[in-house]
């Protein structure tokens, strides 16, 4: 074998050897550094856990952490058992407090319930429950419809958007998210509300007729809404109010809506014109071929008949 080859083979060895050897190290180093640095241990689900669930022993378990411990993890099983889930966990999610319900509040629909608000039921049907499509967690619209208590100067019935953008928290007793969005139908949905509004909500379901209105849950824009009278469906193309402000009641067509004005005074009564005098009597005398004729005023006559009387 020529000698130049040979030398160039055994450097080329070496070479490789020692880049090895190197690159080996490199490698045992950090595997060390990350054998003896204390691994991140974090509570998480072993299974899906829903809304209202109350959480035992089998339903969490420790698991190594390689990444940084979400803010709000709980770190041991004690501090999640017998504790409420109030949003869903998922299996090997970390755990975190803010979505367990206080220690002693339970589970069920109670724990669910955020500290300052309430849950009131409100009675429904197909058709005020969107057909059934009104599920725990949808975001609606309430709508009512009723006669004012002083009535409304004729325009009917009146229907206006009372809350809007209202969390369902159960639909009749089931409190779970549906992932599939399948329609439920239930007598009574339980709505997420603030103590004020319970009071204009409870009163509202006695005393007008509730109509549900589905929303987009990631469309939270309220909406300046000013509502419509069964006037208004006849009166006007959209069925709306007219632009700036209150409409007048509708009229038959043909009419003006200008207000009717008042009838104009009776004309001051004429004075009488003077009776003009009566013609004069006229007594003709013929005396033989002579004629004389004498003239008397009636006045003088109506004189002589009254002084006969």
């Amino acid at each position: 074998m020529n000698k130049r080859l040979l030398t160039v083979l055994i450097f080329a060895l070496v070479v490789s050897a020692a880049a090895s050897y190197i690159l080996y190290r490199v490698i045992s180093a950090q595997f060390e550094a990350n054998k003896s640095a204390p691994s991140n241990r974090v509570l998480v689900a072993t299974h899906n856990l829903d809304n209202g669930v109350l959480i035992k022993d089998v339903d969490v378990k420790m698991l190594d952490w390689g990444g940084p411990i979400p803010v709000g993890a709980i770190a041991k099983p004690e501090d999640a058992v017998g504790r409420g889930v109030t949003s869903q966990i998922y299996e090997n999610e970390p755990i975190l407090d803010t979505r367990l319900a206080a220690k002693g509040a339970g589970a069920g629909l109670a724990a669910t319930i955020p500290p300052g608000m309430r849950a009131v039921a409100v009675r429904v049907n197909d058709i005020v429950g969107v057909a059934g499509f009104v599920i725990p967690g949808s975001k609606v619209d309430l709508l009512i419809s009723g006669t004012p208590p002083k009535g409304n100067g004729g325009l009917g019935d009146q229907n206006k958007t009372l809350m809007q953008n209202v969390e369902v928290l159960s639909a009749g007793q089931n409190i779970t998210k549906d992932a599939e969005g399948k329609p439920v139908s239930v007598g009574v949905l339980n709505m997420l509300v603030t103590p004020e509004q319970a009071e204009v909500l409870s009163l509202a379901s006695n005393e007008t007729r509730i109509q549900l209105i589905l929303r987009n849950p990631l469309d939270t824009k309220e909406t300046d809404t000013k509502g419509t009278t069964v006037a208004y469906l006849y009166a006007n193309k959209n069925g709306m109010p007219p632009p700036g402000g209150k409409a007048a009641p509708a009229v038959a067509k043909g009419t003006s809506r200008r207000a009717a004005a008042p009838p104009p005074p009776p004309p001051a009564p004429e004075k009488a014109k003077p009776e003009p005098p009566p013609p004069p009597i006229v007594v003709e005398v013929i005396h033989g071929t002579s004629r004389t004729q004498s003239k008397f005023a009636r006045e003088l006559e109506k004189s002589a008949s009254e002084g006969q009387q």
